[in-house]
C-alpha cells in the first residue's frame, strides 16, 4: 500500500531528496481541475479495495505487529488504517491519463472506529477492504472493515470510517475530487448516512464549550459532582462560630467549603489520572508529503492511552472503539512532539481516555495543538471512578 502511495504522488525515498521532490509536484497544479463539475463522476465499487496482511503465510512480518499479551498490537491496526484511506481515496480520484496524482490527501479526522473483537490474533491472516462512501467538494468519507481468517472464513474484527481532504499538490490550499453517484438503494443509504454525519460534526464543532454555554442538565450534573466533593465536616465547624458578624461567618464557611474538597470512596482525583510522553519526529516516521505520518500520530497516542489506562485500572485494558480524532495541523520532520494522556470519564469496568497531542518549537518556545484523540477501554475488572477537581 505504501509503495503505491509513493509512486501514485511521486514521493522521495531519500530524505535528502525531499526538495527536489516538493518542487516537481509544483509543476502537477496545472492537472487541478477549475470545478468539481469538470471530473467524471465515479461509483463507490471503482474505489474498492481488498488488502492482505499476511501474518499467518508470512512469519517474518509478525514481529512488527506482536505485542507482550501475544495478540496485535492495535496502534499498528491504526497506521495500516490510515494509509490505506489515503489510497483508496486516490483510487477514487484517479485520472487514466495522469501516472502522477496533483492532489495531496491528507487525513482529516478519524470520525469512528468500532471494535467487535477484544483480541485480535498474532498467527492469523487479516484482511481489510473499504472503499469511499460519501463525498463532499473537497471531502472524502472512506468506510474501511477489518476482518481475520479463522477456520477458513474471515471474520469481522472492527469498522472505521474516516474522512479524507484533498488539497493541492503543495498541501497548501483545498482541491476539488470526483463526485459520487450510488447506484442502489443501500448505496444511497450509505450515502445519506455520511451526509449526516458531516452534519453532525458541524453541529458538534458549534456546541464546543470555547463558544457556547454549558446546558442546565451539564451544568447540574457538574455541581453535583462538586458537592459530592464538599467537606462537609468543616462547613459544620465554620457555622459554629457564633462570635463572628453574619456576613463574614458566611464567608468563612464558604471559603473553608470551596476549598476543603474530599475524595469520596473508591475514587481518583482526575489531576491524578495522567501520564505524559515525548517523541522525537525523526525523518523515518515522514508521509509521501514529507510530514510526519498521521498514522504515527495515530499509534503513538493510542500507545500512550492505553499506558494511561493500564496504570489507572491496574490490570489490562482492550480498546473499545475510537473516537473523533482530529487532525488540527500537520507535524514537521523534527518536531519534539509533546503527549498527554487523561482518564476523562470512567463507568463500570469502561474508561474514555483522552490525548492531548502538542509540537513544541524549541527555537521560538511556543506549543501548537496539533490533535485531540479520545479512546474508549474496557477493564478486566470494575475501575474506580475518576472525579474532577476543579470546574475546568
Amino acid at each position: 500500500v505504501r509503495s503505491r502511495l509513493r509512486d501514485i504522488v511521486g514521493a522521495s525515498t531519500n530524505w535528502r531528496d525531499h526538495v527536489q521532490a516538493m518542487q516537481e509536484r509544483k509543476a502537477l497544479h496545472t492537472l487541478l481541475a477549475k470545478r468539481q463539475e469538470d471530473l467524471p463522476p465515479r461509483r463507490m465499487k471503482d474505489s474498492y479495495l481488498e488488502v492482505v496482511l499476511p501474518l499467518g503465510s508470512q512469519p517474518e512480518i509478525r514481529e512488527k505487529y506482536l505485542n507482550v499479551h501475544n495478540s496485535v498490537r492495535f496502534g499498528r491496526i491504526l497506521e495500516d488504517l490510515d494509509s490505506l484511506g489515503v489510497l483508496i481515496c486516490y483510487t477514487h480520484t484517479k485520472q487514466e491519463m495522469q501516472p502522477r496524482s496533483p492532489l495531496s490527501i491528507v487525513t482529516a479526522l478519524v470520525d469512528k472506529i468500532n471494535l467487535c473483537k477484544q483480541v485480535i490474533y498474532p498467527d492469523c491472516d487479516i484482511k481489510f477492504t473499504g472503499n469511499v462512501s460519501w463525498v463532499g467538494k473537497t471531502s472524502m468519507e472512506v468506510k474501511m472493515h477489518m476482518l481475520q481468517l479463522h477456520d477458513g472464513d474471515y471474520s469481522p474484527v472492527l469498522d472505521a470510517t474516516f474522512v479524507m481532504v484533498a488539497r493541492d499538490p503543495e498541501n497548501k490550499g483545498p482541491a476539488f475530487v470526483n463526485p459520487l453517484v450510488p447506484e442502489s438503494p443501500e448505496e444511497e443509504e450509505i450515502f445519506k448516512q455520511g451526509e449526516l454525519n458531516k452534519l453532525k460534526r458541524i453541529d458538534f464543532s458549534t456546541a464546543s464549550l470555547l463558544k457556547m454555554a454549558p446546558t442546565a442538565e451539564e451544568r447540574n450534573i457538574i455541581h453535583d459532582i462538586f458537592l459530592n466533593t464538599l467537606d462537609t465536616r468543616q462547613e459544620r465547624e465554620g457555622g459554629r462560630r457564633n462570635e463572628v458578624p453574619r456576613e463574614k461567618s458566611r464567608a468563612t464557611s464558604e471559603t473553608v467549603s470551596f476549598r476543603s474538597r474530599v475524595l469520596p470512596p473508591n475514587s481518583v482525583w482526575m489531576e491524578d489520572a495522567k501520564l505524559k510522553g515525548l517523541q522525537i519526529c525523526h525523518p523515518q516516521e515522514r508521509n509521501i508529503f514529507n510530514r510526519i505520518f498521521g498514522g504515527f500520530l495515530m499509534r503513538k497516542a493510542f500507545e500512550l492511552g492505553w499506558a494511561t489506562a493500564c496504570s489507572y485500572g491496574c490490570s489490562r485494558p482492550f480498546v473499545v472503539s475510537v473516537d473523533d480524532i482530529m487532525f488540527q495541523r500537520p507535524v514537521e520532520v523534527g518536531s519534539l512532539l509533546l503527549l498527554s494522556g487523561q482518564v476523562c470519564y470512567t463507568e463500570k469496568n469502561y474508561m474514555q481516555v483522552r490525548v492531548h497531542s502538542e509540537v513544541y518549537d524549541a527555537n521560538t518556545r511556543e506549543h501548537h495543538t496539533t490533535n485531540i484523540f479520545h479512546f474508549t477501554f474496557t477493564s478486566e475488572n470494575e475501575v474506580p471512578r475518576v472525579v474532577p477537581k476543579t470546574y475546568g
